[in-house]
């Protein structure tokens, strides 16, 4: 049976009653910090903009948005969500692929549910399954197509929205195969775009041409039945090597969302390492900035390829900037929302210890590790090394960690007791008889 096709059987016949309940209860965790990163990111200006340009282009008003009161139709609905849930590079990743793997699912879902009734229990089972499918195709196709270029969070993301939307549809497994046949022609995203507001269009890009090929595929609009494993499919055109067997081994059994990762810091999670060291110097010495001679700070070598960027002057890039991450730890001690911001990248005393960092590409580093060495004005060293980082699987952030991370982007918004509420209804989504009430509880009252 090829990949496709044996992905389209698991997908139509899963039943969530044979997920296991940890699985589950991970699935509780990544709609919940999905919720927060989307209400905090949900006045950003990429959303703004967004929302002005493509304004005269919306459906009929069927669906809504998170933490807003516009209504348009589901797809270009997914797109403003998608973006708002990934302006702040503030959502899960999975460090096995570096996808950040729930905006491009929990978009296209969540979306869906505010113009279907949906309840939480169907819901949580698409997303889940949504996942499996975005993870398992990118784990097929990582590394060489993350380094070609590819921006897999939207070219896996895609398989996975359209997954996830064809649950929901009860769509055959001919009409699944086919909704994977159009997600992959519909995959895209370049790595080019980081550090720019197209990156968090990605998200929304991918829940909107997943969304639309679950939908098309209902209607009996053929595709290709190996779009991710012929010669010509997803898979051999996007990487010069690969692994099909990702996508089937373990499949109902090993489920991937077991290895997602939540950030402590809203940017790069490769920078993370160098993040915990510097602030940890920060809190044990507090060297004042002009005493700061050099910073030394060596990291794996896919650092270097995501977070080189050095001259910066927007909040965005900094987020790719393993100078600025490490900057603003040691003179601030702390890496929060408002170290990235355009006040903060162009601030004089961050601007001036980030153009003495120095990092350096060191194989002997893992990529959940980190060396830092900050040489003082009068000749002291001090040096930190981070073996594994806040927020990754070997750390993770608990449930009440998750709980104040989306309390700090909410409470800007919404009031304490709505903060409150939509924090114990994404705990109970899965007992909801309609999971709309969750993108009611982001709007302020």
């Amino acid at each position: 049976m090829s990949e496709t096709k044996a992905l389209a059987t698991y997908l139509v016949n899963s039943r969530l009653e044979d997920i296991p309940q940890d699985v589950r209860h991970e699935a509780r965790r990544a709609l919940l910090n999905y919720i927060g990163c989307a209400v905090g990111g949900a006045r950003e200006p990429a959303v703004e903009t967004a929302l002005r340009s493509l304004t005269p282009f919306f459906g009929k008003p069927t669906a809504g948005l998170i933490a807003r009161t516009e209504r348009m139709d589901p797809l270009y609905a997914s797109v403003i969500n998608g973006i708002s849930s990934h302006v702040f590079e503030y959502d899960d990743t999975m460090p096995r692929n570096y996808i950040h793997p729930t905006p491009p699912v929990a978009t296209a879902v969540f979306t869906y549910a505010t113009a279907n009734r949906v309840s939480g229990r169907d819901f949580v089972h698409a997303f889940l399954l949504g996942f499996e499918t975005e993870a398992r195709v990118g784990n097929a196709v990582y590394p060489a197509h993350y380094e070609a270029g590819w921006h897999i969070t939207s070219t896996a993301g895609v398989f996975g929205a359209a997954a996830a939307i064809g649950k929901l549809l009860g769509l055959s497994t001919q009409q699944m195969i086919w909704a994977l046949g159009l997600a992959a022609t519909q995959a895209s995203g370049l790595r080019e775009m980081f550090g720019y507001m197209a990156k968090s269009f990605h998200a929304g890009h991918a829940a909107r041409n997943g969304y639309a090929s679950a939908v098309m595929a209902q209607s009996n609009f053929t595709a290709g039945e190996r779009g991710i494993e012929s010669p010509r499919g997803f898979a051999a055109v996007t990487a010069s090597k690969y692994d099909l067997s990702e996508i089937t081994n373990g499949l109902c059994s090993h489920f991937q969302i077991r290895y997602n990762a939540y950030k402590p810091y809203p940017c790069g999670l490769v920078v993370h390492p160098a993040i915990d060291g510097c602030i940890d110097l920060y809190r044990d010495y507090h060297p004042a900035p002009d005493a700061i001679k050099a910073v030394r700070v060596r990291v794996a070598p896919l650092v270097m390829d995501l977070c080189n960027k050095k001259d910066i002057t927007r909040g965005l890039e900094g987020k790719y900037s393993i100078y600025h991450s490490s900057a603003v730890g040691l003179v601030r001690g702390k890496a929060g929302l408002q170290e990235y911001t355009d006040e903060a990248v162009n601030d004089p005393l961050v601007k001036r210890v980030r153009e003495r960092v120095t990092a350096i590409s060191d194989t002997s580093i893992t990529e959940d590790q980190a060396h830092i060495e900050v040489e003082l004005q009068d000749g002291r060293k001090l040096v930190r090394f981070i073996e594994q980082s806040l927020g990754n699987v070997h750390r993770p952030l608990s449930d009440k960690q998750l709980e104040e991370k989306l309390r700090d982007q909410c409470m800007l918004t919404l009031s304490s007791g709505q903060v409150d509420k939509l924090i114990e209804l994404c705990w109970n989504i899965d007992e909801l008889d309609d999971v709309n009430e969750v993108v009611k509880a982001t709007v302020r009252s």
